[in-house]
């Protein structure tokens, strides 16, 4: 099963909280929480209500994105959006008047020009800061746009059922899609058939992905057997190239090495809302929770203490790692850690394959919160 497959995210309860995003869960003399001890409930509402920018992404705008002078598709990118945006006001904006970019009587034309924009690049290159950006620009009150990534918007369809999702978002006027990819045969149909509803009813479409819009899928399934489906996805989007190396390398140190286990314990028992996990318990656990509940599982904890780092052993253990790490790194959630350099966390064979630059994103992602693990240990 891939991380992005949608059999009931909600779930059941349980004793731990669902939360709110909020401060430590644990106090400073209850000792580390372990992630492997949690499994949230996560109501289908909540996912609805948290379809905004996380915490990483609250303060970015466009004019603090920095360009890197030497690639001007990312200057040229941050003008497209920032006109984008400006076309996306109106009525709409004070939530009166239709909900859409069309009046009610008037639907989408049958011919018209792509009413989406989709940020092609690899990772590292801003696009999740500028994909923000546009959703906080776009002059409309936060009830009337979506912010969510790809898996999210699929747990949303699982949650809620295809129509009831068709109904919530086609209130909006803008929905933005972080990480846009084709896992599976069911994601290509599910997203072809509710992006294009939405684009009848008249919501904008903006996107990032490290992938072409008409090459989505490759590596990962028979994608020529779906070509009418991902011609269609592509149909809706105008693609924005941005070029670039991964910032969050640009001009920084190698990667931190990994601590002893002995200082990793004990950073998490004197750091006041702390996790402390067995790398591989944490992946075993990770499996019995589903992706759509990887935010709340780490809701409250402000460092991320694992020991026994090891390389993932298949594929359907690294995705789930993907998400985990993605979630991690919306959140701002330092990560320390014993054994294995994240660096090597997946198999040459892995960094090869179909899903190969979602696992140097989870590379890239980890890394950058192992050196905010740092400052912790010093």
């Amino acid at each position: 099963m891939s991380a992005s497959t949608t059999p009931d995210p909600a779930g059941g309860p349980s004793g731990e909280p669902t939360g709110q995003r909020g401060g430590p869960i644990s106090g400073p003399d209850a000792g580390p929480t372990a992630l492997c001890s949690r499994e949230p409930y996560v109501p289908a509402e909540r996912l609805v209500a948290e379809l905004v920018p996380p915490p990483r992404f609250d303060t970015v705008r466009f004019d603090n994105y920095i360009p890197d002078p030497n690639q001007p598709s990312q200057r040229s990118a941050v003008k497209a959006l920032d006109e984008f945006a400006s076309g996306l006001g109106g009525a709409h904006a004070t939530g009166e008047g239709r909900r859409g970019l069309w009046p009610r009587r008037q639907r989408r034309p049958s011919t018209p020009e792509p009413r989406g924009v989709y940020l092609d690049g690899g990772y590292g290159v801003g696009k999740t800061h500028l994909l923000a950006s546009l959703w906080h620009a776009v002059p409309a009150a936060p009830e009337f746009k979506a912010f969510g990534t790809f898996v999210e918007l699929t747990n949303l369809v699982g949650a809620l059922g295809f129509q009831q999702t068709v109904r919530t978002l086609s209130e909006h006027r803008l929905l933005c899609i972080d990480e846009f990819e084709l896992d599976d045969p069911g994601d290509t149909v599910l997203v072809s058939s509710l992006l294009s509803r939405l684009v009848t009813e008249g919501v904008a479409l903006a996107a990032t992905s490290n992938t072409l819009p008409g090459k989505l899928g490759e590596g990962r399934f028979a994608a020529a057997d779906f070509l009418r489906e991902i011609q269609g996805l592509a149909a809706h989007f105008r693609p924005l190239r941005i070029d670039g190396e991964d910032y969050r390398h640009r001009g920084l140190p190698a990667p931190p090495a990994p601590h002893e286990e002995e200082a990793v314990t004990r950073l998490a028992h004197h750091h006041p809302g702390a996790s402390l996990d067995d790398f591989g318990g944490l992946l075993d656990h990770l499996a019995r929770v589903h992706p759509s509940r990887y935010g709340a599982l780490c809701e409250g904890v402000t460092a991320v203490c694992l020991t026994g780092v090891r390389a993932v052993p298949d594929q359907t253990t690294a995705l789930r790692l993907v998400v985990l790490a993605d979630r991690l790194y919306d959140r701002e959630i330092p990560v320390v850690a014993a054994g294995t350099p994240f660096d090597r966390l997946f198999s040459e064979e892995m960094l090869a394959g179909g899903y190969r630059k979602k696992y140097f994103r989870a590379i890239s992602r980890l890394t950058s919160l192992a050196r905010d693990g740092e400052r912790l240990t010093a």
